[in-house]
């Protein structure tokens, strides 16, 4: 752990779980300026000994009295519940919260922020408030190449088809995946000729709406009223927020795939302007911090790297004001971790925190 810190102190809440292990892993990578990594979890996971940067760490109990005492920044990834309940109490001890969970992101006091999309959204942090919003992994992986398109030719709205992992549920969407493989991967026949049967035999679905082995689930969680689920009205309502386009139209269908982590979508964008030519396409698109362009990423293949990644960009085939392309992010890093991390750099890095 570095020791540049000026005395900071960071706190990592939900510490145990599938993202706060990578927020342990980038804190010590990318090596914040603290002194102290304070972790932190539900009282089951108390006393747990964690390690960060080679060091073993305790868990603490979040519910501790004065668990936040003396920490600068706080990073929570918890879980909604957590973070309603236990942030204010994190920003009345005077820090300043990042928090993971979908608790906040709409709060009109509470930038929603994508580092390198609207880092300025945080200067709001100086005068009011005290948490910022980290968005859904899903909204996150197609902010940057749609920011990339919008600061070059104008975004009017976009069509979405995500693909995601089972690990954007956490580990126990991930489990739940392995099990069902594990149960239907030596019946080729029976998934051939009779998958319903093999459906009703297999480990059933706790964590995604129905079997995810070799399937593909198009509904995450209940629909409401008009049909959509509560991860397709993230996308509308995060993009909007974090583009500053409240009127941004945007159509969007979510899916659950047998992916362990890394979410795709493929994506059409419209734009103000007419699209001149492919190449400038790219061009614009390459040139965004934080993405790389390859022909068809996977992704398998960006599973535990930083980047975004974008391939098969293409020129739409009907409106010359839209393009397609498809995209891919780790959920639990860029899409989670990652950005909670980034977003804490910031604030150090501002002297907000």
């Amino acid at each position: 752990m570095s020791h540049h810190g000026d005395g900071r102190t960071l706190a990592i809440v939900g510490a145990t779980g599938a993202v706060g292990r990578v927020m342990r892993e980038l804190v010590t990578e990318r090596d914040l300026p603290v002194d102290e990594v304070r972790l932190v979890a539900s009282s089951r996971s108390a006393g747990t000994t964690l390690e960060v940067g080679g060091a073993p760490v305790v868990v603490r109990d979040v519910a501790e009295e004065d668990v936040f005492d003396g920490v600068d920044v706080a990073l929570f990834s918890a879980g909604g519940g957590v973070s309603k309940e236990h942030a204010p109490r994190a920003v009345a001890a005077g820090a300043k919260v990042v928090d993971n969970s979908s608790a906040f992101r709409l709060a009109d006091d509470v930038p929603l922020v994508v580092t390198e999309v609207n880092p300025d959204a945080l200067e709001s942090l100086r005068t009011s408030g005290g948490i910022v919003a980290n968005p859904n992994c899903t909204t996150m992986t197609a902010m940057l190449p749609l920011k990339a398109l919008h600061d070059r030719f104008g975004l009017v709205g976009y069509t979405a088809t995500s693909y995601q992992a089972a690990g954007g549920a956490g580990q126990p969407g991930i489990d739940e995946l392995v099990a069902q493989t594990e149960a239907l991967v030596g019946d080729p026949e029976g998934l051939r000729d009779d998958g319903g049967a093999l459906r009703a035999k297999a480990p059933q679905p706790d964590v995604h709406t129905d079997v995810l082995a070799f399937n593909a689930v198009p509904l995450l969680g209940p629909a409401d009223a008009e049909g959509y689920t509560e991860e397709e009205r993230k996308l509308v309502n995060e993009s909007r927020k974090i583009l500053g386009l409240p009127q941004l139209a945007v159509a969007p269908t979510c899916v659950r795939v047998p992916v362990v982590v890394g979410h795709a979508i493929a994506v059409r964008a419209v734009l103000v302007d007419e699209v001149p030519s492919l190449a400038e396409t790219i061009s614009a698109i390459e040139g965004f911090p934080g993405v790389v362009v390859e022909e068809a990423p996977t992704p398998l293949a960006y599973a535990g790297r930083d980047e975004v990644a974008v391939g098969r960009i293409r020129m739409d085939l009907v409106d010359d004001h839209a393009v397609n392309f498809w995209v891919v992010g780790d959920n639990l890093r860029k899409g989670a971790a990652l950005n909670t991390v980034q977003i804490a750099e910031e604030l150090i890095r501002r002297g907000i925190a």
